[in-house]
């Protein structure tokens, strides 16, 4: 078989790795005296972790996370509002192994999202399926979704991903539609058993407003707090050059 005859069946079979390296190894099998054994073996386990690394990498992306943000880079220094020994306890991912939601309630530029992002990335580096999306995103997509009759398939999406991240409830009303769409999503992932982490700037309180004093409120807000941690952030706004 010619070289251009292996490389074209290398790349039918998507073999990309393999192809990227084949002659470096063939050489270093040829110096070293590999066995044939040796020589498939490290192909193929090549293969397999630059196949897992490009899954990885294609989850972080349709996750939607800010790449910046993570647990590792988050400036705790500046924010004594947050318990550090705490977000280092659910970086162990216990929360989403149990079907645990987390709310984190605190004003604009405390470092809500920031956390909550870096927990679906250390959730997706660990091989779960999670997304980021603000809230007026998800419940546009789904609101958009009843003229086409894609709700059930959209809602299933949402639904069934481990870790979900519901960003900034609480910065737009909501018309009835929503509201009653966004009890659905939230009942299906309890149902499921499945971990939102929720970010706002509502306390509890306060979410009947903004829900349009819906009906659904309250058994909505029971099925969040039911296997829930609530991290409450009273700190200075990392945004603001003076903090």
């Amino acid at each position: 078989m010619s070289d251009a005859d292996l490389d074209e069946l290398l790349r039918i079979l998507s073999l990309t790795r393999i192809a990227a390296i084949l002659k470096e190894r063939l050489a270093f099998a040829q110096k070293d005296k590999w066995t044939y054994k040796r020589l498939l073996k490290d192909l193929l386990t090549e293969e397999r972790i630059h196949r897992q690394d490009r899954r990885l990498r294609n989850r972080i992306k349709r996750a939607h996370i800010p790449e910046q943000w993570t647990l590792e880079t988050f400036p705790y220094e500046r924010q004594p509002g947050i318990d550090r020994k705490l977000i280092q306890e659910l970086a162990e991912l216990d929360f989403v192994k149990t079907g645990t939601n987390l709310v984190f309630i605190a004003l604009t530029g405390r470092g809500k999202s920031g956390l909550a992002a870096g927990l679906l990335l250390k959730a997706l580096l660990n091989g779960y399926t999670g997304m980021l999306q603000s809230t007026q995103e998800i419940l546009n997509d789904l609101h958009r979704s009843i003229a086409d009759r894609k709700t059930k398939y959209l809602l299933n999406k949402y639904s069934t991903m481990d870790v979900l991240v519901a960003d900034e409830i609480g910065y737009l009303n909501l018309n009835d539609d929503q509201a009653n769409l966004f009890f659905k999503l939230m009942d299906n992932r309890y149902q499921k058993g499945k971990s939102t982490i929720i970010t706002t700037n509502l306390g509890y309180d306060d979410w009947g407003a903004h829900f349009r004093n819906s009906p659904m409120v309250e058994p909505l807000k029971s099925r969040i707090k039911q296997r829930c941690i609530t991290i409450t952030i009273e700190g200075p706004d990392l945004r603001s050059p003076a903090s």
